[in-house]
């Protein structure tokens, strides 16, 4: 599929970025409201929520790596826009891309909401929190709903908290895992909005755009939990700074926490057996990390 004509929306992102490395530049058109920079590929401005400019988006194109998105904080601030960028553009692609392209779906850990069960599989029913999950849960119904009827193949990928993100007002409420990252790199002074022993899922960004390329290949079905490393944040901390000292401080804010700070274990069964894959351990993560910085 990798040698086929791939449309990868939110290009211009933080995963998009990546998932452009990761994939030929001939064969990509990428796609996002700013005009993606990345040499070989066909870069396009585009806004996903006038249906009139989907069909040109899609002409000649075999799969979509679907990122385009607001973030979760943003999203709760302004719900009719997340209705607009994560619910409606995202089923007008699955619509119009129905018989013509393999579609691969970023999902998010946030259609479990809180509070979590004390473990998580497949079998662990959705149950969002926030409307940044409740649409993302939305769009994986609407495309497992496609699959079944035999419209279009895909599948959709929930992603569990990609670092190391860039120190920017993101929109992001999870954005203190990439915060608390570069605080220890630097030992720079942060105030963490969790406790030290709260739990964290992640995945390195170069992890999640192998994960998300390698789906373009994978059979269609239901949404699948990602493998991720579930750390404490204590333990992650300890790995980035690398027995150098550290200048965070913890003031934990109890929703926050209850949201982005208890993830239970994790088992994933159906994605193992796919062939997705974590980082492997804190060490491999941090390595990850800084290839990429």
């Amino acid at each position: 599929m990798t040698n086929n004509r791939i449309l990868v929306t939110g290009a211009a992102g933080f995963v998009g970025r990546a998932v452009a490395r990761a994939l030929p530049p001939g064969r990509l058109r990428l796609v996002d409201r700013t005009r993606p920079d990345f040499p070989g590929a066909e870069c396009i401005a585009a806004d996903l929520t006038d249906r009139r400019a989907l069909p040109a988006l899609l002409d000649g194109i075999d799969a979509i790596i679907h990122l385009a998105a607001i973030p979760g904080g943003a999203a709760e601030a302004d719900p009719a826009a997340s209705r607009a960028i994560n619910l409606d553009a995202s089923l007008n692609l699955i619509e119009a891309a129905s018989g013509r392209a393999r579609f691969v779906y970023a999902s998010s850990i946030a259609v479990f909401g809180a509070p979590l069960p004390d473990r998580i599989d497949d079998a662990t029913p959705v149950g969002p929190a926030m409307t940044y999950g409740a649409h993302k849960a939305m769009v994986e119904t609407a495309l497992a709903d496609a699959v079944r009827r035999g419209d279009i193949h895909g599948i959709a990928l929930r992603l569990p908290g990609i670092v190391a993100r860039p120190s920017t007002s993101s929109g992001l409420k999870s954005a203190f895992m990439s915060d608390l990252i570069w605080a220890a790199r630097d030992g720079s002074l942060y105030v963490a909005p969790v406790g030290p022993d709260a739990t964290i899922w992640l995945m390195s960004v170069d992890r999640a755009a192998a994960n998300l390329v390698h789906a373009l290949d994978c059979p269609s079905g239901p949404a699948i939990n990602l493998p991720a490393l579930r750390a404490s944040v204590a333990d992650l901390v300890a790995a980035v700074a690398g027995g150098r000292p550290s200048a965070i401080t913890y003031r934990p804010d109890p929703d926050l926490e209850a949201q982005f700070g208890r993830y239970p274990p994790l088992a994933t069964p159906l994605a193992d057996g796919l062939g997705f894959r974590h980082d492997g351990d804190l060490a491999g993560l941090v390595q990850s990390i800084w290839s990429t910085t």
